[in-house]
């Protein structure tokens, strides 16, 4: 018989050898799971560091738990190719898909485990901390976009997101789409979608520039979701920010309204690209 796991954790890589280790350590010194051990995959797509070998050299710290570590070492780049090589590999009742700059708090497996374990379509995600940011400018950022509405309202899903198997099963194989998370997440209403209390550290990217085209890369995501899938936005539960609150957070922080202001000023002076972007 098969074994099966309360958790298939999909770590879709690429060029991650300063990130994958502690992302995986992390995941190795989580709490228990209840109903088993945890199965956690490495999806390394076309790297060209020392990626896969750093996952390989985490397994022991699994090994000695029981939880079956897979490092996946794909010839083929692309982010949605190697979720589906993880899926196609993945043997959880739910599947947890992961970045690989991605820092999970300890108990949040296992509240995830729980918040999936039920027959009816679920969608999940632990509490977003931005993590320290090594520049002043993405400090600033961070600090406004975490005020924004869409991020206080919960469950927003970058860089973690979950579904149990009846979620999945709502969408077939993954579009070739900029935007995976919100593809995923736009498939749940709002009282689908669940965000357990145990936080997981993403980070920004660092400097002004690199803002600036991630977020034409974010936006565009969008746009092309809005445009391909025209029912899915209506799942959407971003509530406006209005120009109360926009006077109120500017107020509050001067500075960090200024650089937000800047970064979506710069991004509507461009046309965004079709190319994969990295989000840090």
């Amino acid at each position: 018989m098969t074994q099966t796991f309360p958790l298939s954790i999909i770590i879709a890589a690429r060029n991650e050898e300063a990130y994958i280790g502690p992302c995986l350590t992390a995941l190795a010194a989580a709490a228990d799971v209840p109903d088993g051990p945890v199965q956690v995959i490495v999806a390394a797509n076309a790297c060209t560091d020392a990626t896969v070998a750093e996952a390989r050299a985490i397994e022991p710290a699994f090994t000695r738990r029981g939880w079956p570590l897979t490092v996946l070492d794909l010839p083929d780049g692309g982010k949605l190719g190697a979720l589906a090589a993880g899926e196609a590999t993945a043997l959880g009742r739910a599947l947890v898909y992961l970045d690989a700059d991605v820092i999970c708090d300890p108990d949040l497996l296992a509240q995830l485990a729980r918040a999936l374990a039920t027959p009816e379509p679920r969608y999940a995600t632990g509490r977003l901390a931005v993590a320290p940011a090594r520049t002043a400018i993405t400090r600033a950022y961070a600090r406004f976009w975490v005020e924004l509405p869409f991020v206080k309202g919960g469950a927003v899903g970058a860089g973690l997101f979950a579904m149990n198997r009846p979620g999945r099963a709502r969408f077939g194989p993954w579009p070739r789409i900029i935007s995976d998370d919100t593809y995923a997440r736009l498939h749940f209403t709002p009282a689908e979608r669940i965000e357990v209390p145990a936080r997981y550290h993403w980070p920004m990217v660092e400097g002004f520039a690199n803002l600036v085209r991630v977020r034409r890369r974010q936006d565009a995501g969008v746009l092309e979701i809005a445009r391909f899938y025209p029912d899915l936005p209506q799942n959407e539960s971003k509530a406006p920010l209005g120009k109360a609150g926009l006077l109120r957070l500017a107020l509050r922080d001067p500075l960090a309204f200024a650089v937000y202001t800047a970064v979506h000023v710069a991004v509507r002076l461009k046309k965004p690209g079709d190319q994969w972007t990295r989000g840090r």
